[in-house]
């Protein structure tokens, strides 16, 4: 057994806002096993400066994993604790690596392209009437739950596009998400809830910074309106802390993006905890290539929940992987009758 990796650079169709900046390239790593003529391909989404293992000892650590692939996944996993995002490249690859097609990880009615998942529709951050436009061909496509990042615009202004959108869409025809990236203070943090709950949002991703227990438990206790924890999870390796983590805060949902968190094993293990404790969950994409989004998608679609998921960021690039995944809708697709593109 062998493996290898490589860098590659992906190109925003738009430079693409969010709280941290401007997003115009995306790096990701992708790592390939070979074994007696076969193969697996993984890949390791680092979001530079969110994810946990934003180190300068990245790929050296890439190095040394494919140096010592012979170990095997599960002592892989222990080895990476600390590099969520290469445990979730090395545990796609050997899953890759075991599947008669090294693109269908987890096959299901989705991988037969007999069942479609319902996504919500990303709206990226930007001036007013930027975002008022991606609503409205959110809209035209036929999604009926979307997402918008908030915090980086005038507070007000965000509120008024809000209120635009509910003046023309009830919350039975659209279903409002809110992301806030921790962008409000703890101190008037439950007032901005106050003001969002007008207008009948599903939830708000991350109201605060990080790291705020007992501040995040007060709010999730006050809120009028449910609360998800998104970046909070990040860096919580210990089972212990996370059990404690969810015990404290309460929140009314957890989000998970199995690349930030270790990949599918440790995510299964957040909603294992958050089930035990009545917490509700879904699922999102952290900016992969198709060949991150695909594996995500299969394995999402293997858990069965309802809700709509996050999976819609395919899309944003101008030299992303061809795949047979498609949005029809608001339901993201395989079809098995389109091809990959080669890795090189």
């Amino acid at each position: 057994m062998k493996a290898s990796y490589h860098r590659h650079e992906l190109q925003f169709k738009r430079p693409s806002g969010t709280s941290r900046g401007v997003l115009k390239t995306k790096e990701t790593w992708f790592i390939r096993i070979e074994n007696k003529g076969n193969y697996g391909i993984g890949e390791c989404g680092i979001l530079r400066g969110l994810s946990i293992d934003d180190r300068t000892d990245y790929e050296e650590k890439l190095n040394w994993t494919c140096q010592n692939i012979q170990l095997g996944k599960e002592k892989l996993l222990e080895e990476l604790i600390e590099f969520p995002s290469i445990q979730m490249g090395v545990e796609m690859a050997f899953i890759s690596l075991a599947s008669k097609n090294p693109h269908v990880l987890f096959p299901s009615d989705f991988t037969t392209g007999a069942s479609g998942i319902t996504i919500n529709g990303l709206i990226w951050m930007g001036e007013f009437d930027f975002m008022k436009q991606q609503i409205e061909e959110k809209l035209a496509k036929g999604f009926t739950c979307v997402k918008l990042k908030i915090g980086a615009i005038n507070f007000a202004d965000e509120l008024t596009l809000l209120k635009k959108i509910r003046n023309q869409f009830s919350e039975k025809e659209v279903e409002l998400r809110v992301d806030a990236n921790g962008a409000f203070h703890p101190n008037d943090a439950l007032e901005k809830l106050k003001r969002l709950s007008e207008f009948n949002l599903h939830s708000i991703e991350q109201p605060i910074e990080t790291k705020q227990w007992q501040d995040m438990a007060e709010l999730c206790e006050k809120t009028p309106l449910p609360i998800a924890l998104d970046e909070e999870l990040i860096g919580v390796f210990d089972v212990t802390k996370r059990q404690a983590m969810l015990q404290t805060i309460q929140p009314q949902y957890i989000i998970l993006k199995p690349s930030l968190v270790g990949g599918f094993k440790e995510t299964k293990n957040w909603i294992d905890i958050a089930e035990s404790q009545d917490i509700n969950w879904w699922i999102t994409s952290a900016l992969e290539s198709n060949v991150g989004l695909n594996a995500i998608a299969q394995f999402t679609y293997t858990l069965q929940n309802k809700m709509p998921q996050g999976l819609g960021t395919g899309s944003l690039y101008t030299n992303n992987i061809s795949s047979p995944l498609e949005i029809n809708g608001e339901k993201l697709w395989y079809n098995p009758k389109k091809n990959w593109d080669k890795i090189e």
